[in-house]
């Protein structure tokens, strides 16, 4: 049976407009998948669901889907797509609407069942993480679109893969061959040089959308359309690989993947080959992203230029100390970012940013009495008093939390084109998920000279959220970085050079296939990316600042 081509149109709720139809018209494609959920999404759309029942998925899909429907359907390809958020089924009614206008016989289909919102009273939005077999049900009946809520990212490519394989759910290695393959297309662009550490080494202004063609044993290849922007080789695959992941076993609700068997080889510019990977059964349980409002916050930032800048930052703190003392928020955050230099040749570079940061449950105690006593020092305070933006009367925040259900508590089902409603029942077999046993460290390098250097001269890296904790997945270039990397970089010292984890559980899990060590820091983003605990909420950066700083690098690998 031939390859599947399976491609990818978007990596988020806002993602670049005119992506389908360049999939559609650049190359031969059989599937094209739209990712659009994350954590932050889900609560964006419950928040819209408040004001309009109607709402809860993104409208930006339907736009896109007007302007190519009929090109899709000219050109035989399926549309797949999380689009549906909170509301699949609305949506799902929106793409049959706007098919009869054009006047196109669209079949149109969804899967619903992972909204859990009314079994967890106080949350804005509760929901369950479902596989692909649903998906699959809705291609085998035909459907040329097919709307999901919150599914996984990689369940976009499993459903599809198994309803043109004929996968059944005890294929675990297949299975996970696509998971695999969902996995690094699920972000768009990220895997062909979007966001990349070494992104000076390929033209990355406008990198095309990645596509992968899928084999009937679960192996593949990733590459995207002749002429497009960007790059695929083994070093963008891996990045896209190790984000937003943890240790071996990648859990899933169809099967777990071995991160630890994934083998990666160059097949040609612009094609990387995935195979080798072994899959297990599912965990007994189901992933539950629960948004709930965490309350309200505030922010000033006042800029600090020229001399004395931890004087005039300690006077304005003491000045706001009364304020904060009246009617005293849960949280209060201060943080002084010395972006200033000495005998600076522009303003802006004279300065430095005090940031205060107040959190609470009731609104007026971080609303207006806050707000009006930092503006009542305009006049009275450092030399140089301003802000960057004049203070509010306090926004809502939100707060992510991951629960579990048993897998035959949800009621996955997928809706037909004719309407029919097909249950999908949940795996046969599960498995606990447990750590895989940590392998043995290559050989390390003989001792030889070293010079000090930052690590992102012989490392990349890649960083992201899960609630709130973090993964910084760092891969070598080389054997030979690759026997010194995983010698060196181990968790004590990751907690040196990144002071934020050192008081934080850092767990380091190594894959030698990949060349590669995954951190992840709990608790680093406090209550998830809502919250905005941190300067930079999702970690995207946390990968970056560890690549410049420096090491004692042995001199034979710079």
């Amino acid at each position: 049976m031939n390859a599947l081509r399976i491609g990818n149109f978007s990596g988020f709720y806002g993602d670049r407009a005119d992506a389908l139809r360049e999939m559609l018209t650049g190359g031969e494609i059989d599937v094209l998948t739209g990712d659009y959920l994350a954590e932050l999404t889900m609560l964006i759309l419950a928040r819209d669901r408040l004001k309009d029942p109607s709402a809860g998925y993104a409208r930006t899909f339907l736009r896109q889907l007007e302007d190519c429907l009929g090109l899709a359907q000219e050109r035989g390809v399926r549309i797949v797509t999380n689009a549906g958020g909170l509301n699949p089924a609305g949506l799902a009614d929106a793409v049959r609407a706007s098919a009869g206008r054009l006047g196109l016989p669209v079949r149109v289909a969804h899967v619903d069942g992972d909204d859990l919102t009314a079994a967890h009273p106080g949350t804005l939005a509760a929901h369950a993480y479902l596989g692909g077999f649903g998906i699959a049900e809705c291609l085998r009946a035909g459907a040329d679109v097919v709307v999901t809520g919150r599914v996984t990212d990689a369940a976009l490519v499993t459903g599809p893969a198994a309803a043109h394989f004929g996968w059944q759910p005890e294929e675990y290695d297949r299975l996970a061959g696509a998971v695999v393959a969902g996995h690094v297309l699920e972000c768009g662009t990220q895997a062909t040089g979007g966001n990349y550490a070494f992104f000076r080494e390929a033209d990355v202004r406008r990198p095309g959308f990645p596509l992968a063609e899928i084999h009937a044993d679960g192996s593949s290849v990733i590459t995207k359309h002749p002429g497009t922007g960007g790059l695929v080789d083994t070093g963008t695959v891996t990045a896209q690989l190790l984000y937003e992941t943890g240790g071996g076993r990648y859990a899933g609700p169809d099967v777990t993947a071995r991160l630890d068997t994934v083998r990666l080889s160059q097949d040609g510019p612009d094609r990387v080959r995935i195979e080798g990977v072994r899959g297990e059964a599912p965990p007994p349980t189901l992933k539950v992203g629960l948004n709930r409002l965490g309350g309200f916050r505030n922010e000033v930032v006042f800029v600090l230029t020229g001399l004395d800048i931890e004087a005039k930052a300690d006077l304005v703190r003491e000045q706001l100390a009364d304020a904060l003392a009246k009617s005293p928020p849960a949280e209060v955050r201060w943080d002084l970012v010395r972006t200033d230099r000495a005998d600076a040749a522009t303003e802006e570079t004279a300065s430095a940013l005090l940031r205060l940061v107040v959190r609470d449950p009731d609104q007026r105690v971080v609303g207006r009495a806050l707000s009006g006593a930092a503006i009542e020092l305009a006049l009275a305070s450092y030399p140089g008093f301003h802000v960057l933006a004049p203070p509010g009367k306090g926004a809502p925040y939100g707060v992510f939390e991951a629960g579990a259900v048993p897998q035959d508590a949800v009621t996955h089902t997928a809706v037909l084109p004719d309407g029919r409603r097909a249950a999908v029942p949940p795996p046969q077999d599960t498995r606990p998920l447990d750590a895989v046993p940590q392998p043995p460290l290559p050989e390390p390098l003989p001792a030889g000279p070293a010079r000090r250097a930052p690590l992102g001269l012989v490392a990349g890296a890649r960083s992201g959220d899960k609630g709130g904790s973090a993964n910084v997945g760092v891969w070598a270039r080389s054997e030979e970085a690759w026997r010194w990397l995983a010698h060196e970089l181990t968790a004590d010292r990751f907690r040196e050079l990144i002071p934020e984890s050192r008081d934080l559980p850092v767990t380091r899990h190594l894959l030698p296939n990949l060349r590669a060590l995954n951190f992840v820091v709990d608790g680093i983003l406090g209550a998830g990316v809502a919250a905005q605990a941190r300067f930079d909420p999702q970690a995207k950066a946390l990968g970056e600042w560890l690549r410049s700083r420096h090491l004692d690098i042995p001199e034979a690998l710079l």
